[in-house]
């Protein structure tokens, strides 16, 4: 965002929001310290307006990445600092999904995943190297830590200049590829039921 520039409606929703699933994963997250620093609610509110005009350079998804990347990487409530940093550092990631969006986006995906429609490669390259299986399953508890894992690394390699297309191949993942049909069988069974 650029000095003087104006949030349009839905972007400042979707800062309020962020600024918002901030505070909660840091409360989630660090219980006890929270409590200790963000103890009522003048101060949670006066905490909130202070780190919302500090971070407001940033985007909603640089709030939501910096957030997840911190929280994973440190055992104590971060500083206003240490998120600006860590917004700074996810700016350059391009405009990818936060890792929430991210998993539900590979929880949603169909074979054959190579051919479908993914917002970001990484997406696709995360959830392949979690398992398909761990990430459709609800009996896996860390599947979204273990991709969340995968996704912020992988976001860091992007950053480095790491390619991550998708190739789609003739065989499909899971099974028949188009070779695999009897095309005569095929031309013989639509004209028999009239198809």
């Amino acid at each position: 965002m650029h000095p003087g520039q104006k949030l349009s409606s839905s972007e400042r929703q979707s800062f309020v929001q962020a600024i918002d699933g901030l505070f909660l994963k840091l409360e989630l997250s660090y219980h006890y310290q929270f409590y200790k620093v963000f103890g009522t609610d003048a101060r949670l509110k006066e905490a909130k307006r202070i780190w919302a005009e500090s971070l407001k350079k940033f985007s909603a998804a640089s709030i939501d990445l910096a957030s997840e990347a911190v929280i994973q990487a440190s055992d104590y409530l971060p500083t206003l600092t240490e998120i600006i940093k860590a917004c700074k550092d996810t700016m350059s990631y391009g405009d990818i999904p936060s890792t929430q969006e991210a998993f539900l986006e590979a929880q949603k995906s169909s074979s054959p995943r190579k051919e479908y429609p993914w917002s970001h490669p990484i997406i696709y390259w995360a959830a392949k190297e979690v398992g398909w299986d761990s990430v459709n399953s609800s009996h896996s508890p860390h599947a979204f830590k273990l991709f969340a894992d995968a996704y912020l690394r992988m976001a860091k390699d992007l950053k480095k200049g790491k390619s991550f297309d998708i190739e789609p191949t003739a065989q499909q993942e899971d099974g028949m590829g188009a070779q695999d049909l009897d095309l005569e069988l095929l031309k013989k069974l639509r004209k028999e039921h009239g198809i």
